[in-house]
């Protein structure tokens, strides 16, 4: 029976990573050589910080982008339900409509126009 041998690609042991060859380009471990470079400190700092309120402020702005087409999908709704009522109110509201609606209390239409009143002095 044959013995499991572990086989080495040549060509992906000659090309590397992305990391590793971003390792040998930027070469970092020399500038902490002699210790921690406390004059870039501010520096590194100032971007963190702008960093930070640049993350922040992308949260906040997609928050309310979210919220404003949650209250679009509200206004939609809103305004369709003004245009259904506002149709069955002006149905509701005709001349026809309203005889109908109270003949079964017992009112009728007049036949006869109105009459205007005068009062004399």
């Amino acid at each position: 029976m044959a013995t499991n041998s572990y086989r080495v690609n040549e060509k992906q042991s000659t090309r590397g990573s992305i990391f590793s060859r971003l390792e040998n380009m930027v070469r970092i471990d020399a500038a902490f050589a002699h210790g921690l470079p406390v004059k870039f400190l501010p520096h590194i700092l100032f971007v963190t910080a702008i960093g930070i309120f640049y993350i922040g402020n992308n949260h906040y702005a997609e928050k309310n982008i979210r919220k404003i087409d949650r209250l679009k999908d509200q206004v939609e709704d809103l305004r369709a339900d003004y245009t259904t009522l506002k149709a069955d109110y002006m149905y509701a509201s005709k001349q026809s409509e309203v005889a109908k609606n109270v003949k079964k209390f017992g009112i009728t239409e007049s036949l006869q126009p109105p009459e205007k009143i005068v009062i004399e002095k």
